[in-house]
């Protein structure tokens, strides 16, 4: 019997996108799977549309949103199977998308995760956004990917077709290890939701573990699909990202690369401010100042491992935002030139 995978997608009011992309989700061709709607205290008729609709779903309700990392831990601790694949709901999925992330899990058991291709549900040539063919970070923490530099997404030549080691995989379309996951206490809560997945792959490469792209396998992704983009989304990702440097890193590179993430932080708010993007700035100054006052609630935990970011996989040595801004290289490939995989 192949290893049983659970296909989780966690919905939030989305039954709009249930009923136009469960359908490709079913039709996975693979021999031992089931699809789960972990429903996320939603207030539209999502339960009762994927009941009528699509009566081999099983379904798990919460009774409010605790977002997408809260929202995950409580669904996949009513989860047993071999292999969590966490779904979005406005993704469709190639048929045989299941097979080739299981074929490399199965390979090396030190692989903990895994992605496929994330190509835009739009324009099925260019990659997506949330992860592209896989994610990267730089020395000073900021997230990007094979194939997507801040906001420019690449067309996909093949050029990122090769299986390869990742820093993070995406939440929009990620395979775990389900005893890892729970062994790693799954996502931090307090995130609520961006960069949650950024964090759990980061703790897993400390604990020894690697995280992989898998090309093999591609979905589509309609992207900003259950949180507009706007303040909130920007607050979310300025504080969790700073959240997530402070647990991680060692506190040698952390005294040195915290100020220089509050300069380049609050370079950008004022750049929004003088373009007359106002809720940009106080987005990103209510994200500082949430920032601050979870380190003093004394709720911030830190990882135990000294390991420095370096010498992770997936990682870019220098500055993103150097290479992006002022030397105006916007592709991946025009970044990473001398590492050994991209």
């Amino acid at each position: 019997m192949k290893p049983l995978v659970s296909i989780v997608i966690l919905n939030y009011n989305g039954a709009g996108y249930l009923a136009k992309f469960l359908p490709s989700v079913l039709s996975t061709q693979y021999e031992n799977f089931e699809v789960v709607v972990a429903d996320n205290g939603s207030s539209d008729n999502s339960i009762s549309l994927v009941k009528e609709k699509f009566p081999s779903v099983k379904i798990i309700t919460n009774n409010t949103n605790e977002g997408f990392a809260g929202g995950y831990n409580w669904a996949l601790q009513k989860v047993k199977a071999d292999y969590y694949v966490l779904l979005n709901s406005d993704v469709a999925v190639d048929p045989h998308w299941i097979q080739p992330m299981v074929n490399l899990l199965e390979l090396d058991k030190k692989i903990a995760a895994c992605q496929p291709k994330i190509l835009s549900f739009n324009n099925k040539e260019v990659f997506e956004y949330a992860g592209a063919a896989g994610g990267w970070i730089d020395a000073l923490g900021y997230p990007f990917s094979r194939g997507r530099v801040f906001d420019v997404c690449e067309k996909d030549n093949e050029q990122y077709d090769t299986a390869a080691p990742i820093f993070w995989a995406t939440g929009a379309c990620m395979m775990i290890r389900s005893e890892l996951f729970h062994t790693m206490n799954g996502f931090d809560a307090s995130f609520f939701a961006h960069q949650e997945e950024i964090d759990l792959c980061w703790r897993l490469q400390l604990a020894g573990y690697k995280i992989y792209a898998c090309p093999q396998a591609a979905v589509y992704h309609v992207g900003a699909g259950t949180l507009p983009r706007g303040g909130r989304k920007v607050f979310l990702n300025f504080r969790n990202n700073l959240i997530m440097l402070t647990k991680n890193l060692p506190l040698s590179s952390l005294l040195w690369k915290l100020p220089a993430r509050f300069s380049l932080d609050a370079i950008s708010a004022y750049k929004g401010l003088l373009s007359g993007d106002t809720s940009f700035f106080f987005a990103i100054a209510k994200a500082h100042f949430a920032y601050m006052g979870y380190v003093l609630s004394g709720k911030l935990k830190r990882t135990a491992s000294p390991k420095a970011l370096e010498t992770l996989e997936g990682v870019y040595p220098g500055s993103l935002v150097y290479q992006y801004f002022i030397k105006n290289k916007q592709y991946f490939s025009k970044i990473v030139t001398k590492l050994a995989h991209y």
